[in-house]
């Protein structure tokens, strides 16, 4: 595992982090967006997935012509998203967070349609009033209308979703700032936050840049690491008196 540098010296008994999670391929077990895609998009949505990874175009420009390739029926889109499960330990970690007080967000450049749906069916949807951060998406017939509601002006990224601004607008004299995420979305969120958890793509990419990070597979994982970090330190124990020899 590797530990933040800071990590240590954030640790506190008064701390009060803010905490924000990706959605996709993060709380659900596998990327939703791509799923709906896989399924329901003309398969040249995966040329316009390569131009995205390829950097030539950014995730907006990216989802807003991938999205134009769906057709399918509000009911065909439902099913589609009620076949993807969330990781097994989420549910837990959000009552853990819910329990201590900590602010928990989802950020995502996936719908909040979709993430909606997905949340009020583990009916975890209770927990997030005013917590969701995502690209907006209705649907329109056999069409899906997307827009993206928390796009700086400007935002040199191209990103559908800022999640870099966001995350410092959200925590304002919060510390540590903990980001949870896998993907190449969550470079900017990542790079923002004081505590990293990473898989996957995010994994290589903070490897890569010298980003500490926690690695992780699930949120059960998160929960253990954040339980170690954050609790105060333990008094040394003393050693017994010794009673003089008569």
């Amino acid at each position: 595992m590797e530990y933040p540098r800071r990590a240590r010296e954030l640790a506190r008994e008064d701390f009060s982090p803010a905490i924000f999670c990706d959605f996709d391929g993060t709380i659900t077990q596998v990327d939703l967006t791509d799923h709906v895609l896989t399924q329901l998009a003309h398969p040249s949505w995966r040329e316009i997935e390569r131009e995205w990874v390829l950097g030539t175009i950014g995730s907006r420009e990216c989802l807003e012509r991938q999205m134009a390739l769906v057709e399918a029926s509000r009911a065909e889109l439902d099913e589609v998203i009620d076949s993807v499960a969330i990781d097994p330990g989420f549910a837990d970690f959000t009552r853990f967070a819910r329990g201590r007080g900590w602010p928990l967000y989802v950020l995502s450049e996936g719908f909040d349609y979709m993430i909606r749906r997905v949340l009020e069916r583990a009916r975890l949807a209770r927990h997030f009033p005013n917590r969701i951060f995502s690209s907006g998406l209705r649907v329109e017939g056999r069409r899906l209308v997307v827009s993206f509601p928390h796009v700086p002006d400007p935002c040199g990224h191209g990103c559908a979703n800022c999640k870099g601004a966001l995350v410092r607008r959200l925590s304002p004299g919060r510390r540590p700032v903990v980001f949870v995420g896998d993907g190449m979305s969550d470079r900017y969120g990542a790079e923002a936050a004081d505590v990293v958890f990473a898989k996957r793509h995010l994994l290589a990419h903070c490897r890569e840049q010298g980003i500490a990070c926690y690695p992780f597979e699930t949120f059960k994982d998160v929960r253990a690491a954040l339980g170690k970090l954050l609790a105060p330190a333990p008094l040394p124990r003393c050693r017994p008196a010794v009673a003089p020899a008569s």
